[in-house]
Protein backbone atom coordinates (compact mmCIF):
# COMPACT_ATOMS: atom_id res chain seq x y z
CA UNK A 1 0.00 0.00 0.00
CA UNK A 2 0.86 3.62 -0.56
CA UNK A 3 1.89 5.41 2.37
CA UNK A 4 0.11 8.49 2.60
CA UNK A 5 1.95 11.77 3.02
CA UNK A 6 0.98 15.43 4.23
CA UNK A 7 3.00 18.09 3.45
CA UNK A 8 2.77 21.91 4.84
CA UNK A 9 3.90 24.52 2.65
CA UNK A 10 4.37 27.56 4.87
CA UNK A 11 5.55 29.92 1.48
CA UNK A 12 6.57 33.03 2.18
CA UNK A 13 5.52 32.89 5.79
CA UNK A 14 7.20 33.01 9.55
CA UNK A 15 9.76 34.60 11.75
CA UNK A 16 11.92 32.62 13.94
CA UNK A 17 9.20 33.45 16.96
CA UNK A 18 6.36 32.32 14.90
CA UNK A 19 7.97 29.07 13.55
CA UNK A 20 9.32 28.37 17.22
CA UNK A 21 5.72 28.60 18.30
CA UNK A 22 4.11 27.01 15.46
CA UNK A 23 6.10 23.94 15.41
CA UNK A 24 6.04 23.36 19.21
CA UNK A 25 2.37 23.78 18.61
CA UNK A 26 1.92 21.33 15.63
CA UNK A 27 4.28 18.38 17.17
CA UNK A 28 2.14 16.86 19.94
CA UNK A 29 -0.93 16.97 17.49
CA UNK A 30 1.18 15.19 14.99
CA UNK A 31 2.30 12.76 17.30
CA UNK A 32 -0.54 10.28 16.74
CA UNK A 33 -0.02 9.72 13.58
CA UNK A 34 4.22 9.63 13.00
CA UNK A 35 4.04 5.94 12.47
CA UNK A 36 1.07 5.51 10.01
CA UNK A 37 1.43 8.88 8.05
CA UNK A 38 4.72 10.24 6.56
CA UNK A 39 4.87 14.14 7.42
CA UNK A 40 6.53 17.11 6.24
CA UNK A 41 6.95 20.81 6.38
CA UNK A 42 8.44 23.10 4.29
CA UNK A 43 9.70 26.40 5.62
CA UNK A 44 10.91 29.39 3.83
CA UNK A 45 14.67 28.93 3.10
CA UNK A 46 16.09 30.94 5.72
CA UNK A 47 14.65 29.14 8.44
CA UNK A 48 15.01 25.45 7.80
CA UNK A 49 18.00 25.42 10.16
CA UNK A 50 15.73 26.58 12.91
CA UNK A 51 12.72 24.46 11.51
CA UNK A 52 15.32 21.25 11.39
CA UNK A 53 16.93 21.39 14.85
CA UNK A 54 13.01 21.28 16.45
CA UNK A 55 11.65 18.90 14.51
CA UNK A 56 14.99 16.95 15.65
CA UNK A 57 14.26 13.08 15.54
CA UNK A 58 9.99 13.64 15.98
CA UNK A 59 9.50 11.78 12.76
CA UNK A 60 8.08 14.93 10.93
CA UNK A 61 10.88 15.57 7.71
CA UNK A 62 11.92 19.09 6.76
CA UNK A 63 11.44 20.10 3.13
CA UNK A 64 12.38 23.36 0.55
CA UNK A 65 10.19 24.86 -1.51
CA UNK A 66 12.50 25.48 -4.26
CA UNK A 67 15.73 24.56 -5.74
CA UNK A 68 18.07 24.99 -8.12
CA UNK A 69 18.90 22.78 -11.44
CA UNK A 70 22.52 23.68 -11.27
CA UNK A 71 25.25 21.84 -9.06
CA UNK A 72 26.62 25.21 -8.41
CA UNK A 73 28.52 28.06 -9.78
CA UNK A 74 27.24 31.47 -10.61
CA UNK A 75 23.94 31.47 -9.95
CA UNK A 76 23.34 34.32 -7.68
CA UNK A 77 20.33 33.85 -5.14
CA UNK A 78 20.03 30.02 -5.92
CA UNK A 79 20.68 27.13 -3.55
CA UNK A 80 21.61 23.44 -4.87
CA UNK A 81 19.76 20.50 -3.91
CA UNK A 82 23.02 19.25 -2.40
CA UNK A 83 22.91 22.34 0.18
CA UNK A 84 19.74 21.24 0.67
CA UNK A 85 20.51 17.77 1.12
CA UNK A 86 22.91 18.51 3.75
CA UNK A 87 20.74 20.61 5.90
CA UNK A 88 19.17 17.26 5.97
CA UNK A 89 15.70 18.04 3.85
CA UNK A 90 14.08 15.00 3.00
CA UNK A 91 11.62 16.64 -0.13
CA UNK A 92 11.73 19.36 -1.81
CA UNK A 93 9.09 21.25 -4.06
CA UNK A 94 9.64 21.44 -8.26
CA UNK A 95 7.26 23.12 -10.07
CA UNK A 96 4.91 24.83 -7.38
CA UNK A 97 2.44 26.52 -9.56
CA UNK A 98 3.89 30.07 -8.17
CA UNK A 99 6.59 29.28 -9.31
CA UNK A 100 5.75 28.54 -12.82
CA UNK A 101 3.11 31.49 -12.83
CA UNK A 102 5.19 34.16 -10.97
CA UNK A 103 8.50 33.38 -12.06
CA UNK A 104 8.19 32.02 -15.81
CA UNK A 105 9.25 28.22 -14.82
CA UNK A 106 8.89 25.72 -17.67
CA UNK A 107 7.89 22.31 -17.73
CA UNK A 108 11.72 22.01 -18.88
CA UNK A 109 12.51 23.58 -15.63
CA UNK A 110 10.53 21.64 -13.52
CA UNK A 111 11.92 18.49 -14.90
CA UNK A 112 15.45 19.46 -14.28
CA UNK A 113 15.27 20.39 -10.98
CA UNK A 114 13.47 17.07 -10.48
CA UNK A 115 16.55 15.28 -12.03
CA UNK A 116 18.58 17.19 -9.64
CA UNK A 117 16.79 16.92 -6.66
CA UNK A 118 16.66 12.65 -7.55
CA UNK A 119 20.36 12.85 -8.02
CA UNK A 120 21.05 13.63 -4.48
CA UNK A 121 18.39 11.23 -2.68
CA UNK A 122 15.79 14.15 -2.16
CA UNK A 123 12.03 13.62 -3.08
CA UNK A 124 10.74 15.84 -5.39
CA UNK A 125 7.36 16.78 -5.26
CA UNK A 126 6.22 17.39 -8.46
CA UNK A 127 3.58 20.07 -8.47
CA UNK A 128 1.15 20.02 -11.54
CA UNK A 129 -2.06 21.70 -12.35
CA UNK A 130 -4.16 23.81 -14.55
CA UNK A 131 -5.27 27.47 -14.65
CA UNK A 132 -8.94 28.41 -14.62
CA UNK A 133 -8.88 29.45 -18.42
CA UNK A 134 -7.13 25.59 -19.28
CA UNK A 135 -9.91 24.05 -17.11
CA UNK A 136 -12.79 26.09 -19.02
CA UNK A 137 -11.23 24.91 -22.16
CA UNK A 138 -11.37 21.16 -21.43
CA UNK A 139 -7.88 21.82 -21.14
CA UNK A 140 -6.75 19.81 -18.09
CA UNK A 141 -5.67 16.43 -19.06
CA UNK A 142 -3.97 17.99 -21.66
CA UNK A 143 -1.92 20.42 -19.86
CA UNK A 144 -1.50 18.01 -16.56
CA UNK A 145 0.16 15.25 -18.95
CA UNK A 146 2.53 17.71 -20.68
CA UNK A 147 3.83 18.79 -17.67
CA UNK A 148 4.79 14.95 -16.33
CA UNK A 149 5.65 13.89 -19.57
CA UNK A 150 9.02 16.48 -19.43
CA UNK A 151 9.82 14.78 -16.42
CA UNK A 152 9.42 11.17 -17.62
CA UNK A 153 11.63 12.71 -20.73
CA UNK A 154 14.50 14.00 -18.50
CA UNK A 155 14.86 11.05 -15.90
CA UNK A 156 12.21 7.83 -17.49
CA UNK A 157 9.14 6.55 -16.28
CA UNK A 158 10.42 4.26 -13.50
CA UNK A 159 12.19 7.52 -11.96
CA UNK A 160 9.01 9.36 -11.49
CA UNK A 161 7.78 6.89 -8.47
CA UNK A 162 11.17 8.15 -6.88
CA UNK A 163 9.24 11.88 -6.01
CA UNK A 164 5.73 12.24 -5.62
CA UNK A 165 2.81 13.92 -7.59
CA UNK A 166 1.17 17.01 -6.31
CA UNK A 167 -1.95 17.83 -8.49
CA UNK A 168 -2.74 21.86 -7.50
CA UNK A 169 -4.97 23.32 -9.64
CA UNK A 170 -4.05 26.51 -9.80
CA UNK A 171 -7.24 28.43 -9.78
CA UNK A 172 -7.58 26.46 -6.75
CA UNK A 173 -4.62 27.55 -4.17
CA UNK A 174 -5.08 30.53 -2.00
CA UNK A 175 -8.62 31.22 -3.29
CA UNK A 176 -10.89 29.68 -1.15
CA UNK A 177 -12.23 27.64 -4.42
CA UNK A 178 -11.64 24.02 -3.82
CA UNK A 179 -11.91 21.48 -6.42
CA UNK A 180 -15.09 18.85 -6.03
CA UNK A 181 -14.12 15.46 -5.42
CA UNK A 182 -15.18 14.40 -8.83
CA UNK A 183 -13.00 16.66 -10.08
CA UNK A 184 -10.22 15.65 -7.67
CA UNK A 185 -10.92 12.15 -8.64
CA UNK A 186 -11.07 12.34 -12.24
CA UNK A 187 -7.59 14.42 -12.16
CA UNK A 188 -6.00 11.82 -10.18
CA UNK A 189 -7.33 8.71 -12.31
CA UNK A 190 -6.04 10.44 -15.10
CA UNK A 191 -2.70 10.81 -13.52
CA UNK A 192 -2.38 7.36 -12.82
CA UNK A 193 -3.72 6.28 -16.23
CA UNK A 194 -1.44 8.51 -17.79
CA UNK A 195 1.70 6.82 -16.08
CA UNK A 196 0.39 3.41 -17.00
CA UNK A 197 -0.04 3.89 -20.33
CA UNK A 198 3.37 5.96 -21.05
CA UNK A 199 4.13 4.43 -24.99
CA UNK A 200 7.71 4.79 -24.41
CA UNK A 201 8.01 2.33 -21.40
CA UNK A 202 4.47 0.70 -21.39
CA UNK A 203 5.95 -2.93 -20.40
CA UNK A 204 7.06 -0.80 -17.06
CA UNK A 205 3.22 0.18 -14.98
CA UNK A 206 4.88 1.81 -12.47
CA UNK A 207 1.55 3.61 -11.65
CA UNK A 208 0.18 1.46 -8.79
CA UNK A 209 3.34 2.63 -6.94
CA UNK A 210 3.19 6.31 -7.57
CA UNK A 211 1.82 8.62 -4.85
CA UNK A 212 -0.42 11.57 -5.76
CA UNK A 213 -1.44 14.01 -3.46
CA UNK A 214 -3.60 16.89 -3.14
CA UNK A 215 -3.19 20.41 -3.13
CA UNK A 216 -5.83 23.06 -3.17
CA UNK A 217 -7.38 25.28 -0.32
CA UNK A 218 -7.60 22.02 1.60
CA UNK A 219 -9.38 22.07 4.88
CA UNK A 220 -10.18 20.34 8.29
CA UNK A 221 -13.43 20.35 6.80
CA UNK A 222 -13.35 19.29 3.21
CA UNK A 223 -10.36 17.05 4.14
CA UNK A 224 -11.85 13.82 4.87
CA UNK A 225 -14.01 13.85 1.42
CA UNK A 226 -10.89 14.51 -0.63
CA UNK A 227 -8.86 12.02 1.06
CA UNK A 228 -11.12 9.07 0.78
CA UNK A 229 -10.77 9.71 -2.93
CA UNK A 230 -8.97 5.75 -3.33
CA UNK A 231 -6.53 7.84 -6.29
CA UNK A 232 -5.14 10.01 -3.52
CA UNK A 233 -2.50 9.30 -1.06
CA UNK A 234 -2.39 12.40 0.54
CA UNK A 235 -2.42 16.41 0.74
CA UNK A 236 0.21 19.85 -0.14
CA UNK A 237 -1.61 21.81 2.56
CA UNK A 238 -0.70 25.81 1.97
CA UNK A 239 -2.43 27.94 4.14
CA UNK A 240 -3.98 25.41 6.71
CA UNK A 241 -0.07 24.21 7.63
CA UNK A 242 0.21 27.69 9.01
CA UNK A 243 -2.32 27.30 11.82
CA UNK A 244 -1.35 23.90 14.12
CA UNK A 245 -4.99 22.82 15.76
CA UNK A 246 -5.99 22.78 11.44
CA UNK A 247 -3.09 21.20 9.77
CA UNK A 248 -3.28 18.43 12.75
CA UNK A 249 -7.40 18.23 11.92
CA UNK A 250 -6.08 17.51 8.65
CA UNK A 251 -3.51 15.15 9.54
CA UNK A 252 -6.23 12.97 11.38
CA UNK A 253 -8.75 12.96 8.55
CA UNK A 254 -6.19 11.75 6.26
CA UNK A 255 -5.62 8.67 9.05
CA UNK A 256 -8.64 8.30 9.33
CA UNK A 257 -9.73 7.68 5.41
CA UNK A 258 -6.92 5.48 5.61
CA UNK A 259 -8.42 3.33 8.58
CA UNK A 260 -5.23 4.56 10.73
CA UNK A 261 -6.84 6.00 13.57
CA UNK A 262 -5.84 4.49 16.60
CA UNK A 263 -9.02 3.31 18.68
CA UNK A 264 -8.91 5.47 21.16
CA UNK A 265 -7.88 9.38 19.26
CA UNK A 266 -10.63 11.63 19.32
CA UNK A 267 -11.27 13.04 16.21
CA UNK A 268 -12.87 16.84 17.30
Amino acid sequence: MRKPLLIGNWKMNGSLQANEALVMRLLPRLRAFRDSLELGVCPPLPYLFQVRDLLGSTGVALGAQNASAFVSGAHTGEVSVAMLQELGCRYVLVGHSERRTLYGETNQDVAAKFRAAMSVGLTPVLCVGESLEEREADQTSNVVAKQIQAVINEVGLSSLTKGVVAYEPVWAIGTGRTATPEQVSIVHQDIRSFVGCDASEASQDISEDLRIIYGGSVKPKNAIDLFSLSDVDGGLIGGASLHSKGFGAIAGALAEAYGLLADDYETH
